[in-house]
């Protein structure tokens, strides 16, 4: 029985090495070494303070319940993904951005849920969740594809004639999407509070750190994450020129993976518990999360830096997710899930993942 839990700590300390890359990123970037030295070592930096994140989330969240816990978790995991794509707003890189926001719910949705699903289900035979609030989750996510479609479509309509009406209807759903973020707040955590609740954990598996030192943590890492964010979002284009790859596919699948770096390791930990509740509203909770919240934030954010962003996002992007979200309502339709259901997730994100590699830089929208 000892010899996973070493496992598991031989592992998390494996992450920890990772660590050494902050000075390495910071001492690259001040004495101007080539850029994609200075990406690679910014986003090594990134995925163990992710997981700082997540151990502390874990923390705070199994003292509160599946529901609670799952929305602390995933509103703290994308706390890297929205310091991210805000650096990236800053620079000018709006293309960049919109592709890590398609590739975080796709990654959140595919690929952590599918690894959790995966990694649980080789523990455990079968693996249950509740069916009503994975099925509310999954409408959401819908609602999320529709908004992404519709001003693809306007601009098809419309043949892109309609510049300032399309930035104008970007605004409005944007505002349409954050407002149901709030309803759907108060239909989680008050009125149907009981549907997010979840089984607690037992006790041989609740963490030992402390309400406190679980905060500092949290503020300490997300203060670094902005740091190296900056770090990375400023080596983005040179880079991805540097390793002939499109800036697409960096935001859609490098970036969102480095950003994804604290759902991975919690959602996946907790599905190994038999805690399939939790780690699903982790996963699902915070693809919803980005495409509800961070999306609509960062077309308020944009405005204020005064580079107005749109919700023009590519067809192949609009139609990746939509298929995406519509696998995931498969998988939550019975309120049960096995290993194979996340081998499934995971060939999809693959074969997405394949398309981007391929996809020719400036693919026109429909």
């Amino acid at each position: 029985m000892k010899k996973p839990a070493n496992n598991k700590h031989l592992i998390a300390h494996a992450l920890d090495l990772l660590l050494i890359f902050i000075p390495v990123a910071a001492i690259l970037h001040y004495l101007h070494a080539p850029e994609l030295w200075t990406f690679v070592a910014s986003g090594l930096a990134i995925v163990p303070l992710a997981g700082w994140m997540g151990k502390a989330t874990e923390s705070l969240a199994e003292r509160m319940g599946a529901g609670i816990g799952g929305l602390l978790n995933a509103t703290f995991g994308n706390a890297a993904e929205m310091i991210i794509a805000f650096q990236g707003l800053r620079a000018g890189l709006t293309e960049v951005v919109k592709a890590s926001l398609t590739g975080s719910i796709l990654g959140n949705i595919l690929l952590v849920l599918g690894a959790s699903i995966l990694a649980g289900g080789l523990k455990h035979r079968s693996q249950k969740f509740n069916r009503a609030a994975a099925t509310m989750s999954a409408t959401l996510m819908a609602l999320s594809a529709i908004a992404l479609l519709v001003p693809a479509l306007f601009h098809w309509v419309t043949h892109g004639a309609s510049g300032t009406a399309e930035r104008n209807l970007s605004l409005e759903i944007s505002i349409v999407l954050f407002v149901t973020y709030i309803l759907s707040l108060i239909f989680s955590l008050k009125t149907h509070r009981e549907l997010y609740l979840g089984p607690g954990l037992p006790r041989e598996h609740v963490s030992k750190m402390r309400p406190r030192t679980a905060v500092a943590t949290l503020l300490g890492a997300t203060a670094l994450v902005a740091w190296m964010s900056e770090l990375l979002v400023g080596a983005v284009e040179p880079a991805s020129k540097a390793l002939g790859l499109t800036e697409v596919f960096v935001g859609v699948i490098a970036v969102a993976i480095i950003g994804n770096a604290a759902e991975h390791s919690t959602a996946v930990l907790m599905a190994m518990k038999n805690q399939m509740d939790l780690a699903y509203h982790i996963a699902v909770g915070s693809s919803m999360q980005i495409a509800l919240l961070v999306a609509p934030v960062l077309v308020f954010a944009s405005y204020a830096l005064g580079r107005p962003m749109d919700l023009l996002f590519t067809t192949f992007e609009v139609i990746t997710v939509g298929l995406g979200v519509a696998i995931v309502s498969l998988v939550a339709a019975d309120g049960e899930s096995n290993w194979m259901e996340g081998v499934l997730l995971l060939a999809v994100y693959l074969i997405f993942a394949i398309a981007f590699f391929f996809l020719p830089a400036n693919v026109p929208v429909m």
